[in-house]
């Protein structure tokens, strides 16, 4: 009788050396970047959108930004004054906790700092945003929505009817309440009325420059609040000398 192929021996002492290979190439991809860049500015984010981050890769280049695990980001700067690619790096190192990137540039400190302080983009909030704002709706006509999207608005929570094929609302609804967490619902139904609640924002944590060193820069309590920490991002990173 053929041996079924249901019945393969799977070895669990087998290890993929694919991720080990990944951290090395991102280490190697930070030394460069420490290399060909006078300046390297550590920042937090808030609300990060993907495709609004795509266009700001094609504005500042040549310089880039770079997200990738802290850990592994600190082994390519340095993590003690022995391991840090250039002089004072490990201290920029000691900036990486939580949600943070890097952007390694040539461009002139002011130019920079001036640019973190201004850049603020308001979209919609997703599932899980806590609000700052209250929004409530008042009964009556919502002329905006075509009549065939109002079973859909009912599904999402809204107390709402046709009238003369127009989507009313039946009477007053209060989406969300400020301090609140949104449901997927309460976020679409804010989508679909143009209600931009969340801001995509970057803090600057510190810097370092070529020849000068780092510097850290101080943040406000309302900065510390601003910014959304994951854990995810400081997952242990078991790398030797021989692995670098």
């Amino acid at each position: 009788m053929p041996k079924s192929k249901r019945d393969k021996k799977v070895s669990l002492t087998k290890t993929n050396k694919k991720g080990l290979v990944l951290k090395q190439k991102i280490v190697e991809d930070v030394r460069n970047c420490v290399e060909t860049f006078s300046s390297i500015y550590v920042f937090t984010y808030k609300n990060m959108r993907t495709d609004k981050m795509q266009n700001l890769r094609q504005e500042w280049k040549p310089s880039r930004f770079f997200f990738g695990k802290n850990k592994i980001i600190a082994i390519g700067l340095g993590r003690t004054p022995e391991e840090e690619a250039e002089d004072d790096l490990h201290k920029l190192s000691k900036c990486l906790k939580g949600q943070c990137g890097l952007l390694f540039t040539n461009s002139p400190r002011d130019e920079v700092t001036e640019w973190f302080d201004q850049y603020e983009v308001e979209d919609f909030a997703r599932t899980g945003f806590k609000t700052t704002t209250r929004v409530k709706l008042e009964e009556g006509a919502l002329t905006q929505f075509p009549h065939s999207l109002e079973p859909y608005l009912r599904q999402l929570g809204l107390p709402t009817k046709l009238e003369k094929g127009v989507v009313t609302l039946i009477k007053d609804h209060e989406i969300c309440k400020e301090g609140s967490v949104l449901t997927p619902e309460q976020a679409k139904l804010l989508e679909l009325l143009d209600y931009r609640l969340a801001k995509f924002k970057f803090v600057l944590r510190g810097c370092w420059i070529k020849g000068e060193g780092f510097e850290k820069f101080s943040k406000t309590d309302e900065d510390e609040d601003d910014v959304e920490f994951n854990e995810e991002g400081e997952e242990d990173v078991k790398m030797g000398n021989d692995d670098v």
